[in-house]
């Protein structure tokens, strides 16, 4: 089924607490893992390179929580309650992109992002790379737009525009290119 037009996230859906070793240590729902400074919780990043290597990245949409309008890496979310992050990253790709890939695990790294006095991003979140053919129908409720970047040029745009970009996609990237350049130099040109 194509979920160009579903709504496929809310806030009440429970997410997985972590200590600071990735060990699970129960369950909240996602709105109040958000609220104030955050509560930590498991979390993943993706990061899907078309055939001539260049990023797909997507402006969230308007009707988000945390950071509505900015633009992100290619796919940011939570697995829920007993979903393995094989299963999230699968159901995501699917629930936002209506793609499949298959991804390589590259990193974990925990961070904290205060979006306003009302809510932040407080994750443990697992950073993946993968492939994506042209085929994306992306889900308007979840995505006002998406782009394709080359990869080489990224931190230059981060550099002239950081406040149009997500917190943890500029973490996220500046560590792949200086901690996992080998990684990341098999799905682009870095």
């Amino acid at each position: 089924m194509d979920n160009a037009h579903r709504v496929v996230s809310s806030e009440a859906e429970e997410l997985i607490l972590v200590d600071a070793e990735d060990r699970d240590i129960g369950y909240l729902s996602k709105a109040s893992c958000h609220n104030d400074g955050g509560v930590l919780h498991r979390a993943f990043s993706v990061f899907l390179f078309n055939d001539a290597g260049e990023l797909l990245v997507q402006k969230r949409s308007k009707s988000k929580r945390l950071w509505p309008g900015y633009w992100s890496n290619t796919c940011c979310s939570h697995p829920r309650r007993g979903e393995t992050m094989q299963v999230a990253t699968s159901r995501r790709l699917h629930d936002e992109l209506n793609v499949d890939s298959k991804l390589e695990f590259v990193y974990k790294f925990s961070y904290q992002a205060q979006f306003d006095e009302d809510g932040a991003e407080n994750e443990l979140c697992h950073v993946f790379l993968g492939r994506v053919d042209n085929d994306v129908r992306p889900n308007e409720h979840e995505i006002a737009a998406i782009r394709y970047l080359p990869a080489d040029g990224l931190l230059a745009e981060f550099s002239a525009a950081a406040g149009q970009f997500t917190p943890w996609f500029r973490m996220e990237w500046t560590t792949l290119i200086e901690k996992h350049r080998d990684t990341l130099a098999r799905y682009c040109k870095v």
